[in-house]
């Protein structure tokens, strides 16, 4: 045999005796198919994917970073999306192509969407062996759009719903109580003209862009989305009209309300805050999770009013985690255990005390270091208040048709100053044809 021949198989020989003693460690990122075993010691690494706010993000990042040091099994990389439609828009692309995260926080249109399509891995068989699962912990408003035909789809991260903020020492300088101002939209609006009239602030308060404050005032007008079998669309309802109207006229006749709208990600929210947080407005309706960027010094909240003399029902929801089907059990395994970290109560309890989001678990309230926060800083309890009398998160059953045609009204109402009547007899239209052909008609 030849020298180089010779050394040819030597270097193949060592090759494989150093292969051996590797132990097959694998470091692969989440979406390769082929991580490591845990059951023999060795680390899964997973991508967890989210769109949080800037606030949320470093709490988020400072959470992963202590359940990665936690334990010695799992490494979670953090990889932040600009917003929650975002983050849905790539989760599919990357699903599609092979590559998706271990985990991703979605909404429940998301999830309802891919858990249909079977694209989601069933969390049961995971929720079924964890003595630290106990579903009727969860609350059932926030978990139980998460189940489709019994089957645990997601897990709810954190529970989020619309409230009242304000600007404390506006209302005072005014001579306004904004209790009383706040107790319904008709007297909001009579405080915000004062306010402008006393020469304080531009606007007196601002809804949130986009459609959740609208479907939220609605139902606090008595209207329904479906009626009782669901299968037709009720949108069009003289208490959807009367509500919607409502804003417009606030918003483009009286002039006492402004809606800011566009912008990357959550730039028109940012706006928002800032405005009421820079005093040209006195208010605005915003995420229980915004409290990370408000100054509670000046700031103080309320639960949604109602309108027309009824009682306020805004839609409570949650942010779901959810694993995609596609990943190794390795890393199914793994991201588990990250839903698991991060939904007890004391993690939960951490993340709602910083940020402000709901806490998905009835004893995180058990959590001694949260339950004394919520009695000396009584606007962090709002949120959770509030999503005990809240209405239920609804699911579209068109995948995102109806939605769609309720963003475009919302838009010709709110930015292009259409008729309530006009623009939501329009979406009715557009989603009753669409719920129709769900339903074989």
């Amino acid at each position: 045999m030849k020298k180089s021949n010779i050394l040819t198989v030597f270097i193949a020989m060592l090759a494989l005796v150093l292969a051996a003693c590797s132990g097959g460690a694998n470091n692969n990122a989440s979406g390769s198919g082929d991580n490591s075993n845990n059951s023999q010691g060795e680390v899964t690494k997973i991508e967890f994917w989210y769109g949080l706010g800037s606030e949320a993000d470093s709490k988020m990042k400072e959470i992963i970073q202590e359940f990665n040091d936690s334990q010695d099994e799992v490494v979670v990389t953090p990889v932040p999306q600009a917003d929650y439609d975002e983050t849905f828009q790539k989760v599919q692309a990357a699903i599609a192509s092979g590559t998706a995260p271990g985990v991703f926080v979605g909404e429940l249109i998301s999830v309802n969407n891919l858990g249909a399509k079977g694209v989601l891995a069933p969390l049961n068989e995971f929720t079924d062996e964890d003595p630290d699962f106990d579903q009727s912990d969860f609350l059932e408003k926030l978990m139980e759009p998460g189940i489709i035909d019994d089957e645990i789809y997601g897990i709810p991260g954190y529970g989020t719903t619309q409230v009242m903020y304000y600007r404390k020492d506006i209302y005072e300088e005014a001579g306004i109580d904004p209790e009383e101002a706040y107790s319904s939209w008709e007297n909001l609006a009579k405080a915000s003209k004062e306010l402008q009239d006393q020469g304080l602030v531009d606007y007196g308060h601002l809804p949130m862009w986009k459609l959740g404050n609208l479907i939220d005032l609605a139902l606090s007008n008595g209207g329904t989305i479906f009626n009782d079998d669901e299968t037709e669309v009720l949108i069009d309802s003289p208490e959807w009209v009367e509500a919607w109207e409502f804003i417009r006229k606030q918003v483009h006749e009286e002039k006492t309300m402004k809606v800011n709208s566009g912008g990357q990600g959550w730039e028109y929210w940012y706006k928002t805050i800032d405005q009421v947080m820079n005093g040209s407005a006195a208010g605005y309706t915003g995420s229980s999770g915004d409290k990370g960027n408000l100054d509670f010094d000046i700031i103080e909240s309320l639960p949604q009013p109602g309108l027309n003399g009824n009682p306020g029902k805004p839609i409570v929801n949650a942010l779901y985690m959810a694993v995609p089907e596609a990943i190794s059990d390795a890393e199914k395994e793994a991201a588990y255990k990250w839903i698991s970290y991060f939904t007890s109560p004391e993690v939960n309890a951490d993340w709602a005390q910083n940020i402000g989001y709901i806490p998905v678990r009835e004893s995180v309230m058990d959590v001694t270091e949260y339950a004394e926060f919520i009695e000396e800083h009584p606007y962090a309890g709002i949120p959770y208040e509030q999503a005990q009398t809240a209405s239920l998160d609804w699911v579209d059953p068109t995948g995102g048709k109806i939605v769609d045609a309720l963003s475009i009204a919302t838009d010709m109402v709110e930015l292009q100053n259409v008729p309530a009547d006009e623009a939501l007899k329009q979406a009715k239209e557009k989603a009753q044809k669409e719920l129709d052909k769900v339903n074989n008609k």
